[in-house]
């Protein structure tokens, strides 16, 4: 039943980077090597996947450090000059709503990592992870 599930879970990453893909062409890795490993789990071990896997992570890497450099150099300095501080209720409910979005695959991941029970149903190349 567990390996079901989480073949399952993997189609639907799947689903939703192939959706995304059709926006951003940049997902469509995701969305394949997604669906390989909901197709076949032992595809991780293989020297291909992981070079496509390490190499995209890379450049997605270097894109944010290069976004972030980019937005640091552009940035104004009077925060009324920024969307957010135009709408003080607004702009702090959307930094929240930003926060949580941002920190619940981290919550998530610690939750499944702490709960044995949960840990128990992975499969075996999920559980030499860390």
């Amino acid at each position: 039943m567990a390996p079901a599930l989480w073949r399952g879970c993997n189609g639907l990453m799947a689903a939703f980077f192939a959706l995304a893909a059709l926006v951003q062409v940049v997902y469509t890795i995701p969305a394949v090597l997604t669906l390989l490993v909901g197709l076949n789990p032992l595809v991780t071990g293989n020297f291909i996947w992981k070079s496509v896997s390490a190499t995209h992570i890379f450049f997605c890497i270097v894109w944010a450090v290069g976004l972030a450099y980019y937005l640091l150099l552009h940035t104004q300095r009077n925060i009324i000059h920024e969307e957010e501080g135009r709408n003080p209720v607004g702009g702090r409910i959307q930094l929240a709503i930003a926060i949580v979005i941002a920190l619940f695959p981290f919550i998530s991941w610690v939750y499944i990592y702490i709960n044995k029970e949960m840990r128990s149903s992975w499969p075996t190349h999920c559980k030499t992870v860390i």
